[in-house]
């Protein structure tokens, strides 16, 4: 467990400081992670919207700043710092952040189950800055583009997944709290936030009105859906095979035809019966069979080993479609 003492705020500032110099806004945390200046409101009433606007500090992920001098001024406010916070959602790098918790009561796996969530929505987490905390989680820093609000949320991804969005803030590197210090994962101190996987922020940003499993990929009404997109890319040209496929499946079945444009030599057959199995498991294989087949004869496959390879898939799963056709 890491020692607070005279020279923890000092040091606080400085990391604060460096952070700030790199376009993250920060603000001052005490050692339970919460925000070191107490609210200017406190005792008055019809103040709870009050986010900064009374110019007075004390308002937690509000005051994040990157002006070097704002800074300095939030520690001398808070001279017990021991920590800092990092406003996410705020421009220039619109922080998303990752937080992968470990529950020693139930031993449940947030990184096994991220994995799991990028398996099935078909992305990969790209290398990025990861910090390390005292209770062996982490939190893994991703950016988001300008169009898109990421809400906070905890557990909702999946159990042990918390999300930092609009709003939020995770504690930065080189903070000490009552329970031990954050620090930089070994190898990615070098690193700058990645860009959050598209697949991942469709999950983290439902659109208004519709429920997280059907959010939009950029289809809107009266369109073919999304499908056609990936047809066309496997073929070169545009097809209607997939039109009439709700939005959500037809935007599953896009995806499963990238993972298989994906491929590499030794692994063509084996994405291909994997796609073409998940395809049929949720309805849409008859509609995709055709993108799929083209799709790998690009990587490299020849077509009558893909259309095989599609109908052991057909074949293995054909118990199962009765099953699994209503979902999304």
């Amino acid at each position: 467990m890491a020692t607070i003492d005279r020279q923890t705020p000092t040091l606080a500032l400085a990391h604060a400081l460096a952070a700030a110099g790199r376009g993250l806004p920060v603000f001052p945390l005490s050692a339970t992670k919460l925000p070191a200046l107490r609210s200017p409101h406190r005792g008055e009433r019809q103040t709870a919207h009050c986010r900064g606007e009374c110019g007075l500090p004390g308002h937690g992920v509000h005051d994040a700043t990157t002006d070097p001098a704002a800074v300095r001024a939030l520690f001398a406010a808070a001279p017990r710092a021991t920590g800092y916070g990092i406003a996410c959602g705020r421009s220039p790098h619109r922080l998303i952040g990752v937080d992968l918790d470990v529950d020693p009561a139930d031993a449940g796996d947030a990184a096994g189950a991220l994995r799991q969530l990028a398996l099935h929505h078909l992305f990969t987490i790209p290398p990025t800055v990861t910090v390390l905390t005292p209770s062996g989680g982490r939190h893994l820093w991703l950016t988001g583009p300008a169009d898109a609000t990421v809400p906070n949320s905890a557990g909702r991804l999946a159990p042990g997944i918390d999300i930092r969005g609009k709003d939020g803030y995770l504690v930065g590197p080189g903070s000490v709290t009552a329970h031990g210090r954050y620090r930089l994962a070994p190898g990615t101190a070098h690193l700058t936030p990645a860009p959050c996987p598209r697949p991942l922020l469709r999950l983290l940003t439902p659109l208004p009105g519709r429920s997280p499993g059907a959010t939009g990929a950029g289809t809107g009404a009266g369109s073919t859906t999304g499908a056609g997109t990936a047809s066309a890319a496997a073929t070169g040209t545009t097809t209607s095979t997939c039109s009439g496929a709700p939005a959500a499946a037809a935007r599953r079945g896009e995806g499963l035809v990238q993972f298989v444009l994906a491929a590499h030599e030794g692994q063509r057959n084996t994405r291909l019966f994997w796609a073409a199995c998940r395809a049929y498991e949720h309805g849409i294989g008859d509609a995709f069979a055709r993108a799929l087949t083209a799709a790998a004869v690009r990587t490299g496959l020849p077509e009558h080993e893909a259309r095989a390879t599609i109908a052991s898939a057909a074949r293995l799963t054909s118990g199962q479609r009765g099953v699994t056709d209503g979902a999304a």
